[in-house]
């Protein structure tokens, strides 16, 4: 769960550094790659956690 937060602390830092910055933009875009990347982590870790009923 900790590795979520930190991946999403550094999606929204470097988001927001890319948007203010002049000629930045490709740090708006990595942030943008980091977030659906951590997205799809935690899809994967809730999907594994599930377990069917018995």
């Amino acid at each position: 769960m900790s590795l979520f937060l930190l991946l999403l602390l550094v999606a929204v830092v470097l988001g927001a550094v890319g948007l203010a910055a002049e000629g930045l933009f490709y740090l708006f875009v990595i942030g943008v790659l980091i977030l659906v990347a951590d997205l799809v982590l935690a899809g994967v870790l809730l999907g594994r956690r599930r377990r069917p009923a018995r």
